[in-house]
């Protein structure tokens, strides 16, 4: 922890700078810094004070020989460990990216209604999850699908490793249960795609030639009163060049979609520069894979048995319906281990 206090009061003494408060973007970088190394410090000083209360526990049970203070220690002891695991998985999030909030982008891949049903329930499940952590999930654009669910979403969760720990989340979602649309009751497999980017301050510094981008504009869907459906206000952003298309339709202006919509653009194409910079494609968002059989990072099975199982990992669970109400953290976990090892 020296080191890291060190740190701390390196950029502290940055923000006293006469000049620190004219930069905008280096003032929020330093603060959001300050904040992480701050947590970093509380999380190691409670965890310290944790095995300091669990061991004089220990030695007073032991000197008593008093039941009553065995099982209070075994209980801080349990609490010690909790508390251990999380700081030691928060020790992964090393990333580049991963203290920022994320975008995520939702698909359905092959199976028609079935994967647009699919892609609203993981929609649901990733904004449990983020209720959870208390997070803040803010819905940047959705297109229903014709029947039923969702045919694309996008969505940002803000909060502290945000990008961290939803980077395992990218990838293909396959979906095995009875069809709630097939009158016969046979069982469907669906597939629906997830794709997270970190929010990017630094892409601001990416120049784009207008004459490289197609605008289109269209009302918006879903909820937002009779505002979003009297006016063309949701905006649709497709830089030619790379093909990269962004699209927003939750502020109330198009001017405000806009901006928002070239935040994101920017954001991708810095990283499509960082990534061709480094000639690794995997490096910040990793392999793209076909939305269909095979290619799937995690499988959710509802009938003939219950099972969440994570193909990378190898992490897995019978309680489907935890995992669809949100509780995604011990795929989480085990991924940025299981990330760790193989990076190495």
């Amino acid at each position: 922890m020296a080191k890291v206090k060190v740190e701390i009061e390196t950029l502290e003494a940055q923000t006293t700078d006469a000049d620190f408060w004219g930069d905008s973007i280096r003032s929020q970088e330093v603060l959001r810094q300050l904040k992480i190394l701050r947590h970093k410090v509380t999380s190691y000083d409670k965890l310290q004070t944790a095995f300091d209360d669990c061991q004089t526990m220990c030695e007073m049970g032991i000197e008593a020989n008093e039941a009553d203070l065995v099982s209070e220690a075994e209980e801080l002891y349990e609490l010690f460990i909790q508390s251990y695991n999380q700081l030691r998985v928060e020790t992964l999030l090393s990333g580049e990216y991963d203290t920022h909030n994320a975008i995520v982008t939702l698909h359905p891949g092959a199976g028609g209604t079935e994967s647009c049903d699919w892609t609203g329930m993981l929609l649901r499940m990733y904004a449990r999850w983020a209720d959870q952590r208390e997070f803040k999930f803010e819905l940047l654009d959705l297109l229903d699908g014709e029947e039923a669910g969702v045919k694309s979403a996008t969505f940002q969760i803000s909060g502290e490793n945000a990008f961290g720990y939803l980077k395992s989340e990218k990838g293909i979602h396959r979906l095995v249960r009875i069809s709630p649309f097939d009158s016969g009751g046979r069982r469907h497999t669906s597939f629906a795609s997830c794709d997270v980017m970190p929010e990017l301050e630094e892409a601001d510094s990416i120049d784009i030639n207008p004459e490289d981008l197609k605008v289109d504009t269209y009302r918006s869907g879903g909820a937002g009163g009779q505002h979003v459906n009297k006016t063309e206000s949701a905006i649709r952003i497709t830089h030619i060049p790379s093909g990269i298309i962004v699209q927003c339709q939750n502020e109330r202006s198009q001017i405000q979609n806009r901006d928002r919509a070239m935040k994101m653009l920017k954001a991708k194409l810095y990283i499509k520069q960082k990534e061709d910079e480094q000639q690794n494609l995997d490096k910040i968002r990793g392999a793209k894979q076909d939305n269909a059989w095979g290619s799937q990072i995690r499988s959710y099975v509802f009938h003939p048995y219950s099972m969440v199982k994570d193909h990378r990992t190898s992490e897995e669970t019978g309680n489907v319906q935890a995992v669809m109400d949100g509780q995604l953290d011990p795929f989480m976990n085990a991924y940025l281990v299981w990330n760790h090892k193989v990076s190495k």
